[in-house]
């Protein structure tokens, strides 16, 4: 195995101490009727991600997401993957990020509860504009698990990202915002004597109560002055259940134009995770099913110490575009860990096409040995030991 690789500092310290001061420019930012002076970095780490305007403005709702999705495999795909079906629409090139500006926290809260029936907002004193809970009214006659079958929570969570564009040399407006709604695809409750119960929710179902739910929301969105004529994407996301080691995923999207209310249309998104080893992977993906297991045989075959390769793939279109894989070892020294991140940085470079991006991370029992990241289509990985 003679090839070349690259041992970098840490990201954090790429970044941030280590690179270059690129300058900042500054512009207004109009909002409310009100003009504020903002900055917009010059430098981008990367064509995939947006520059974020600067003073960084927290969104109202921040926090929500965390507390309302399974898994934090949902949280990180449920914000990243909104970025990545916003790039279709919104070109980095043109846009700048900024965290969603117009959901505040309560509003969020407000939207993800239960629509209330007459008989209940009566017996709670509720006004007719203060019941906006977006998921489905349930009973108050039955058992737990009868009400709750019968009416499952869809909607988990609300989360939207602005997008701004600039308007001259020195000023900045919004010129878009996306939203994405996570569904669930279990319902979990509990009955009277506090036992756990979960519903499974059918796909179509899902899909059904997440394009009404969409059309509520858009509807509420041009209610609000500052967004009556802006650009909105809607993006539908099926969170996986609780116990589940991948992320759910984006399945439809909608793009609505500035000053309309209505969805005409749905654009179907074919992304998924799939776990390796698996039998849905074997199943469905084989070929990349043996591709994994030869690098992991490998692993195994040179390496008494083995413990543990884990791997995680997004498809697109039914296309593998992005592996990630975990490999946790007890190791015994630092000539070790630097051995088998040389052996595994080959591996990673003969066994996988090179269409695909692969990100490698070692670990021990003591926590994060290395990092290997192989992009699409580079001829060289980078490679990172920590110290």
């Amino acid at each position: 195995m003679k090839k070349k690789f690259m041992i970098w500092m840490t990201l954090l310290l790429l970044l941030s101490a280590c690179a270059p001061k690129f300058g900042e420019e500054e512009v207004v930012q109009k909002k409310n009727d009100k003009e504020q002076k903002a900055v917009i970095p010059k430098y981008n780490i990367s064509d995939s991600y947006y520059r974020v305007v600067l003073p960084f403005q927290p969104s109202g709702a921040r926090g929500e997401v965390v507390e309302d999705l399974n898994t934090r495999l949902d949280v990180d795909e449920f914000e990243t993957g909104l970025m990545r079906i916003a790039q279709k629409r919104f070109s980095p090139e043109d846009y700048l990020f900024q965290e969603g500006q117009y959901l505040d926290k309560e509003t969020v809260q407000r939207w993800l509860q239960r629509k209330l029936t007459a008989e209940q907002m009566k017996k709670k004193k509720v006004k007719p504009s203060e019941n906006v809970g977006l998921n489905p009214p349930i009973s108050d006659k039955g058992t737990n698990e009868e009400k709750n079958k019968k009416s499952p929570i869809y909607l988990a969570s609300i989360l939207e990202h602005d997008y701004l564009m600039k308007i001259s040399d020195d000023k900045v407006k919004l010129g878009g915002v996306v939203i994405g709604l996570a569904l669930n695809s279990v319902h979990y409750y509990e009955t009277e004597e506090g036992y756990p119960r979960e519903e499974k929710i059918k796909d179509d179902v899902i899909e059904r109560e997440g394009k009404r739910i969409a059309a509520e929301v858009l509807s509420r969105l041009r209610d609000m002055k500052s967004l009556k004529e802006v650009p909105i994407t809607i993006a539908l996301y099926k969170q996986a259940p609780r116990a589940s080691v991948i992320p759910g995923h984006f399945f439809a999207v909608t793009h609505v134009d500035e000053g309309s209310s209505t969805i005409d249309d749905w654009e179907a998104i074919k992304e998924e995770y799939y776990l390796f080893p698996s039998d849905e992977a074997e199943e469905n993906h084989r070929d990349d099913w043996l591709k994994f297991n030869n690098f992991k045989s490998d692993i195994e075959e040179f390496f008494p110490n083995y413990t543990g390769v884990v791997g995680k793939g997004l498809y697109v279109n039914d296309q593998l575009q992005q592996l990630t894989i975990n490999i946790t070892m007890p190791f015994y020294g630092k000539a070790e860990v630097i051995g088998f991140t040389q052996y595994v940085t080959g591996l990673a470079m003969e066994k996988f096409p090179d269409y695909i991006n692969v990100s490698i991370y070692i670990n021990s029992t003591v926590g994060p040995e290395s990092v290997i990241v192989r992009q699409a289509k580079a001829d060289q990985p980078f490679v990172h030991i920590y110290q």
